[in-house]
């Protein structure tokens, strides 16, 4: 059994040599670069052990990664550092002129896409002869439907979007976590709750679902809200770069933490901090020298922290294994996907066109970008033994690979083929 430090020794290492081998031979962007070998490694690796059974080599890899509890390492670790450090570099002021179509996105487009998903899988799963009940179909839907926040501000690094576009995006990746999250758990218990042959509609409560939800955002936010002004005015008081990164460091985690102590969204309290501290904090609380500073930590934990997490969802392949029997749901979650997220993102951004201009080729771009990731992963990975969690995982793993591998390597060509040559949008406020 491998030591923390051992696990932690492992996939840095892995991660420094497969970004070395993709900027040598592969140059892929750095992140889908990692994926596409990690993934391809276990391919391989699973391939080897099929034709040369009793080799034993899987078996070890696979239990030394499946001692990586991927839902605790990312929901309750990775994922507050990845929010902050992306909150941190946002432009508040353009995603304050976008605040409505986020806004949407991020809470209804996330119901949307979340029902629209779950009723597709349903009707597709009886018409081809298999019965998933309703209730799981629609907790699929909920933990596929948030655009992952990793994916896609480190897609805007290196693809260059319309501003406000770019806003919108990543607005919404960083705040759709929170929904998802609570859409999920609540989809879930009520699932696991629903005795054998009971209909779901005799335990379902949409407004004990709503209030809870309503709770956990705008708790989240106040909270937020209230731990980064503590954290500007400490470091309003000061001028010293070390002392300001570490209050960066425990603004971020105390957030987090005591945000699931007080059962309000943490990763909507952590983005709230990450937005005060990167904006109105390196405005009127830093100096340059420190604001370089912090700023310069900060993108090296987001790069760190990214490496690591792709190259994980890569390797997990090995030990969720690959079903067969399974592979008709990679036929069919993928296509529902991308309509479900089409439809999620359509709706708010025409409700909202009869007051606000968008750019053109909006919907397509915000469609095709909308990339999945570790949140998924995660989520998919915390479901309890059922007979339905072997099929969630496939179907999990085939769309966040291909969002990342397939939409991440070609959103480019989209956006040069829809937007508009034309310079910027003029953003009218709603």
């Amino acid at each position: 059994m491998l030591s923390i430090f051992e696990i932690v020794a492992v996939l840095l290492g892995l991660s420094a040599l497969f970004g070395w081998l993709n900027l040598r031979v592969l140059k892929l962007p750095h992140t889908i670069g990692l994926l596409v070998m990690a993934f391809a490694a276990s391919v391989v690796l699973i391939a080897v052990e099929r034709l040369v059974p009793g080799l034993g080599i899987t078996e070890k890899i696979k239990a030394a990664i499946a001692e990586i509890d991927l839902y605790t390492a990312i929901i309750n670790g990775m994922l507050a550092f990845l929010l902050f450090a992306g909150a941190l570099h946002v432009d508040i002021d353009l995603m304050r002129g976008q605040k409505w179509a986020i806004g949407l996105m991020a809470t209804i487009g996330v119901v949307i896409s979340t029902a629209v998903v779950g009723l597709c899988i349903f009707g597709i799963c009886r018409l081809v002869g298999f019965e998933m009940p309703l209730i799981w179909a629609l907790v699929f839907g909920a933990l596929i439907s948030p655009t992952d926040p990793v994916a896609v501000l480190g897609l805007l690094k290196v693809v260059k979007v319309p501003e406000a576009i770019k806003a919108k995006i990543a607005g919404e990746s960083l705040f759709n976590d929170g929904a998802a999250v609570v859409i999920f758990i609540a989809l879930l218990t009520l699932a696991l709750g629903v005795p054998a042959g009971e209909s779901v509609e005799s335990h379902w409560e949409p407004g004990s679902i709503a209030l809870l939800f309503l709770f956990q955002a705008i708790g989240g936010i106040a909270f937020g809200l209230l731990t980064g002004w503590i954290a500007f005015r400490a470091m309003k008081s000061i001028d010293d770069a070390m002392v300001e990164i570490l209050i960066s460091l425990a603004a971020c985690t105390v957030t987090y933490a005591l945000s699931v102590r007080l059962h309000v969204s943490g990763p909507i309290a952590v983005v709230m901090t990450g937005l005060l501290i990167g904006s109105h904090g390196a405005e009127h609380a830093m100096s340059e020298k420190v604001e370089e500073y912090l700023f310069s930590f900060w993108a090296v934990v987001d790069e760190v922290l990214n490496s690591v997490l792709f190259l994980l969802i890569g390797l997990e392949v090995l030990v969720i294994g690959f079903h067969p029997h399974n592979s008709w749901m990679i036929l069919i979650a993928i296509p529902v996907v991308l309509f479900a997220r089409l439809v999620s993102v359509s709706i708010p951004i025409l409700a909202l066109s009869i007051r606000q201009t968008f750019s053109h080729g909006a919907i397509p771009i915000l469609t095709w970008g909308g990339l999945r990731g570790g949140v998924s992963v995660a989520l998919a990975l915390s479901l309890p033994p059922t007979d339905y969690k072997s099929m969630i995982l496939t179907a999990t793993f085939a769309v966040v690979i291909f969002s990342i591998i397939v939409q991440g390597l070609t959103v480019k060509w989209v956006i040069e083929k829809t937007a508009a040559p034309v310079e910027p949008e003029k953003l009218l406020m709603p």
